[in-house]
């Protein structure tokens, strides 16, 4: 997957005036056990025109080479809007990529996106899928050409943005108006972290927890379950067919570390880890209790002072853990018609 981030564009998006008469969209959560979000919705307020919009494009195969592909196809909303049962992205002309995709959500606040953070704004990320020759294999120009040519997308754009041009920056604004609106925050954990109705965990689900703090949260912390660092987890000795965040940085030290993921929805987003090598959880908790492979940049997390490679890991452990991370699917969220075509 190619990185689309120039800085030309990174200008426009930057310097673009919001240009929107209505009033920012009252739906936009923002949960009180979330820190402050990242992208800067003042400059790009979310409204139901611009929701509207962008969800039509995100479901929209226009957007591909030959009109058999959309962001939908590799991000379904019943699986947090990950790719179930695909190891990697499925994309055009019936090609795969090298990675897992990710699960669209809670995107407001992260700070950079993919595995290897190749992408800084929440406005840029649609490129990476739309220009990548595995994906959705077409170029921006030729969808602003479309998107101008269609009988009812400049009409979508005047009640969006206050004009019917179809530019580049109200075009990457209206998919990220779209985005913005794919909060996970409704999980049994987060009612129980609230105290609100529905958030009593059992005292498995509870001792899981205490596990999960002890044994997991250094990696995946914080209530958006993931300290959006890149790490090297062992699933692989060998990174020459991807290196990972060393694709981006080329620090010797970044290769083989990817993106930490965030668990919330985890029990919906399988297969897991960056090239989907593992079906279920129960594998993912395997491998750290006794499958981690060694290599240079291996994180020291997983080197315990034995020697021995991974987290310690009971059967007892396991299961629950298990019973926390599902505490983690926010069914609201994974049914909401509002993100469904």
């Amino acid at each position: 997957m190619k990185n689309s981030c120039t800085v030309w564009l990174l200008l426009v998006l930057l310097l673009a005036s919001c240009g929107k008469d209505e009033q920012p969209f009252a739906g936009v959560p923002q949960p009180s056990n979330f820190p402050q979000p990242v992208y800067n919705l003042d400059k790009n307020p979310v409204t139901e025109a611009g929701f509207a919009l962008g969800k039509r494009l995100f479901f929209d195969r226009l957007l591909s080479r030959d009109t058999s592909t959309a962001c939908a196809d590799c991000h379904i909303s019943y699986a947090a809007f990950s790719h179930p049962d695909h190891p990697t992205s499925h994309g055009i002309d019936n090609l795969f990529g090298r990675r897992n995709a990710l699960p669209v959500q809670n995107m407001l606040w992260s700070k950079e996106f993919f595995w290897d953070g190749g992408v800084p704004n929440l406005d840029l990320v649609p490129l990476n899928a739309i220009e990548s020759p595995v994906e959705m294999d077409d170029n921006l120009p030729n969808v602003l050409k479309k998107l101008r040519a269609h009988p009812e997308y400049p009409a979508m754009f005047d009640a969006a943005f206050g004009t019917p041009e179809v530019s580049t920056a109200s075009f990457l604004q209206a998919l990220s108006q779209f985005m913005a609106m794919l909060v996970s925050a409704n999980s049994p954990y987060d009612k129980y972290v609230r105290n609100e109705p529905g958030g009593s965990l059992s005292t498995d689900e509870l001792e899981g927890m205490a596990i999960f703090k002890l044994k997991c949260a250094s990696c995946h912390a914080t209530d958006l379950f993931t300290d959006q660092t890149y790490r090297n987890n062992g699933i692989l000795d060998d990174f020459s067919l991807d290196k990972g965040r060393f694709e981006v940085s080329s620090l010797p030290d970044d290769v083989g570390r990817f993106r930490v993921p965030s668990l919330r929805n985890a029990t919906a987003t399988n297969p897991y880890m960056h090239n989907g090598k593992f079906k279920t959880l129960s594998a993912v908790l395997d491998h750290y209790a006794s499958g981690v492979k060694d290599s240079p940049t291996l994180d020291p997390l997983l080197r315990q002072p034995d020697g021995t490679l991974g987290i310690p890991l009971s059967a007892d452990e396991k299961t629950k853990l298990l019973a926390f991370i599902k505490t983690l699917t926010d069914e609201e969220f994974l049914r909401d018609r509002r993100f469904a075509e």
